[in-house]
């Protein structure tokens, strides 16, 4: 069983991720294989310094995720010239790992977390799609306070996002975590004991 996980920025997807690995789930967090996916000597390594310039390869030799992200940011052109190298191979790991997963224990379930799920395809080779939502004022505070972003900033990434009704149209579960701490985890409980049960007898969340 195979769970693709993903919501906008503050949604709660690293909340939702937690308490599903706590019961039981295998997580694979795509943010992670991301930073993988262009390591030096990669393939993906070599594309993104050819395509965007050496600036981009910091003193390190790695890429400064920083300069390459000012070379992308609200430049949709740059930004899928990046993807169209990234994506493929976070995915690719992304199998990887699924399959080493189930081979260990077929019967897992295994969770994939993933921001861009919906936008890189990746649900296609998921069971169940399970979306995080939150307004999007409250997802705005709470990335301000967490992370002390600009709320313009944080406002325009939202933007640039899949929607939340675009996100409800294309789930199997949605848990909203628009309230107070104790309702998400709350919900998050019975989104899993649902799971447990259509397991149990073998029925599709729709």
């Amino acid at each position: 069983m195979i769970i693709g996980l993903t919501g906008g920025i503050a949604s709660g997807k690293s909340t939702a991720s937690k308490y599903f690995a706590e019961r039981g789930a295998y997580v694979i967090d795509s943010d992670k294989l991301g930073h993988r996916a262009y390591e030096p000597g990669t393939e993906a390594f070599a594309a993104v310094a050819r395509t965007f310039g050496p600036e981009v390869v910091g003193a390190d030799g790695r890429i400064d995720r920083k300069v390459l992200g000012g070379k992308v940011f609200g430049r949709p052109e740059e930004l899928k010239k990046l993807t169209d190298i990234v994506w493929p191979e976070i995915r690719r790991l992304t199998q990887l790992e699924i399959q080493a997963a189930l081979a260990e224990d077929p019967d897992r379930v295994v969770v994939l977390e993933a921001a861009v799920m919906l936008e890189a395809g990746w649900n296609r080779s998921t069971d169940e799609v399970w979306v995080v939502i939150v307004e999007p004022d409250i997802a705005v505070a709470r990335a301000v306070a967490r992370d002390g972003l600009d709320p313009a900033a944080v406002r325009s990434r939202i933007a640039s996002q899949l929607s939340n009704a675009e996100r409800i149209a294309r789930a199997d579960v949605v848990i909203d975590n628009s309230g107070t701490l104790e309702e998400f985890m709350s919900r998050l409980e019975a989104a899993w004991d649902a799971l447990e049960t259509r397991r149990a007898a073998q029925e599709p969340a729709r």
